[in-house]
């Protein structure tokens, strides 16, 4: 399952690295303070490696040996060296005695930083060498002991590095990135595509740029970067595999010089490169990881762009009078409606009470994205993945493209063996084809929305495949021997998964296109 979103609180990116571990203090502190401040530091559960490391530090920066130190504290060498190689995990009053014999403040032991670079390339390697990847090798472990020199130990952990990464590229299958996906997809279902914790902090953040009302201007998103420490800077040299890329250590946001194509503002790309920052991302270590990235900072950027607070006075007038319309929703806060319509499945269920199911669906009938708690129910693989299952014919989402007239939303009742649900359908298209946003509810609900008094009525019976799958018996019997079609083949059919820690970025043409801006 999922980790909750790791909300981080509004101020300067760090530039340097992704740890937040107190320093080291210097000045003893009193027995109560010292005592509050180990329990403190023992509730965020520093790992014993890294414990154990500081301990050898201090000991041997004092010059005391192993058998000295035990014998100061009252404890066999023995039990004191599986502490120092972080086997054991010692006792809080053996831990005050060792810092008592050291002459360092009790949280100097406790502290989450390594003490040294050679002790953080130490602890890396033992790590590393201590995982199911190595294991699986069948090889010895390498001692980091004193002699092994600098440059060794910086080259076994590189080698580690690269192994680790390419382990996780290679089980990156699209098997695997499928199930990520549906446990993603469930899980937001579990939570009715709602979650506060983001909510609040894209509220508090337009909030401190000057949002009151209306849609978000690119000046406030752009003060919302300047509260973190960086610049938006737009360029036409962006790398062809990314959408914006961010200097963390010049502090800005490059971002094309226009809208690229497929609904992606420029308002709505640099919120979710401000996203990674102000949700403590790290580096993906799994595809899984990367999706679920995606979805928090897709969820802060619609937070901002249609801050909660305003979405829900707007939609509960609407419901009030009877009168929901994705369109109006969109058109208050100035986004695409594939935005206002995702944006409405997040506060629907949680704030109106209404349960609701959004599709996204290709003009070849293929579900692209959905989402729903309503019952309607989606085909599914084996993996449990609805993307690329056709949707029935006889659904609002593909009975749009048939009409002539796309100026409006157009509104239809479908029987399911679910149950009936309303649906309201916009049309669009892109370079790749045509498309079709749907918001649907069960029919009980649909006394909120305008264009329940549509007579559109249809009826379908999927997953039975004499619904629309099958061919009618009498073209069967006539084609069936007598037709050779040429199919068209998806590309990404034959396509590998995007690899990498960011998958599907190509490194060096983004590093070459920082070191080129750094300098300009």
């Amino acid at each position: 399952m999922p980790p909750a979103p790791r909300v981080s609180p509004i101020g300067p990116a760090p530039r340097t690295g992704t740890g937040t571990a107190p320093r080291t203090g210097t000045a003893p502190r009193t027995a109560t303070a010292d005592d509050a401040a180990a329990e403190t530091a023992r509730a965020v559960a520093p790992d014993l490696i890294t414990l154990g490391r500081r301990i050898r530090h201090f000991r041997t920066e004092r010059s005391l040996t192993l058998d000295q130190l035990s014998a100061a504290v009252r404890t066999a060498p023995s039990q004191l060296s599986l502490i120092e190689n972080g086997h054991r995990e010692p006792r809080l009053s053996l831990l005050r005695s060792i810092a008592e014999a050291l002459e360092v403040p009790l949280t100097d032991l406790l502290a989450t930083e390594p003490p040294s670079r050679r002790a953080a390339l130490e602890i890396a390697l033992d790590r590393a060498q201590r995982g199911s990847l190595y294991a699986s090798l069948g090889l010895p472990p390498v001692k980091p002991g004193r002699k092994l020199p600098m440059e060794a130990l910086e080259s076994l952990v590189g080698l580690h590095a690269e192994l680790a990464r390419r382990a996780n590229e290679s089980i990156a299958t699209p098997e695997e990135a499928r199930r990520a996906n549906t446990e993603l997809r469930l899980w937001m279902r579990a939570r009715d595509n709602h979650l506060p914790e983001i909510e609040e902090l894209g509220e508090q953040m337009v909030r401190s740029a000057g949002y009151t009302v209306g849609a978000l201007t690119h000046r406030a998103v752009a003060r919302m970067a300047e509260q973190l420490g960086f610049t938006i800077i737009h360029v036409s040299d962006l790398p062809h595999s990314t959408r914006t890329v961010t200097d963390l250590a010049n502090g800005r946001i490059y971002l094309p010089v226009a809208s690229i194509p497929g609904g992606h503002g420029l308002r709505s790309l640099a919120l979710q490169a401000i996203g990674h920052r102000v949700l403590g991302h790290e580096r993906p270590t799994s595809y899984a990881d990367f999706l679920r990235q995606r979805l928090e900072i897709n969820y802060f950027a619609a937070s901002c762009l249609i801050p909660q607070t305003a979405a829900i006075e707007y939609l509960s007038t609407a419901k009030r009078d009877k009168d929901l319309a994705i369109e109006d929703f969109r058109d208050a806060f100035g986004v695409t409606h594939e935005a206002a319509a995702h944006r409405f499945t997040n506060l629907a269920t949680a704030h109106l009470g209404i349960p609701v199911h959004f599709l996204r669906v290709g003009d070849d009938g293929a579900l692209y994205r959905g989402y729903e708690n309503d019952g309607v129910g989606f085909r599914t693989d084996p993996t449990g993945a609805i993307e690329g299952q056709l949707v029935c014919r006889q659904w609002a989402g593909r009975v749009a493209f048939t009409r002539r007239n796309r100026t409006t939303e157009f509104h239809q009742y479908t029987d399911t063996p679910k149950g009936t649900f309303w649906c309201t359908t916009q049309t669009g298209s892109t370079s790749s084809g045509q498309f079709s946003i749907t918001v649907g509810v069960p029919y009980a609900h649909s006394k909120w929305f305008r264009g329940r008094e549509t007579k559109r009525h249809t009826v379908s019976r999927c997953p039975d495949e004499t619904c629309c799958r099958r061919p009618p018996a009498e073209l069967s019997q006539r084609w069936a021997d007598q037709s050779w079609p040429s199919a068209h083949l998806h590309a990404q059919i034959l396509a590998p998964l995007p690899q990498g820690s960011f998958p599907g970025v190509d490194d060096t043409e983004v590093y070459a296109f920082l070191e080129q801006h750094a300098t300009s």
